[in-house]
């Protein structure tokens, strides 16, 4: 799970093993697998390094930071 930012300010969590697409145009859209959209405050490198890591963490076992 991944923690982003709605662009009214509050936190929600997206499981990011159910992402299929992230895409700014200008704002950061995610898409996940069952065609649900998100518009989230941070910049799609980012939510793409939140994901790589969350990933990282599984395979350590360990939670994510």
């Amino acid at each position: 799970m991944i923690t982003v930012t709605r662009l009214n300010g509050k936190q929600f969590v997206i499981n990011a093993e159910l992402i299929r697409t992230v895409e700014s145009n200008p704002d950061t859209t995610i898409t996940l697998i069952n065609g649900d959209h998100f518009i989230v405050g941070e910049p799609m490198e980012q939510v793409v390094a939140l994901t790589i890591e969350y990933g990282r963490s599984l395979r350590r076992l360990n939670p994510p930071s």
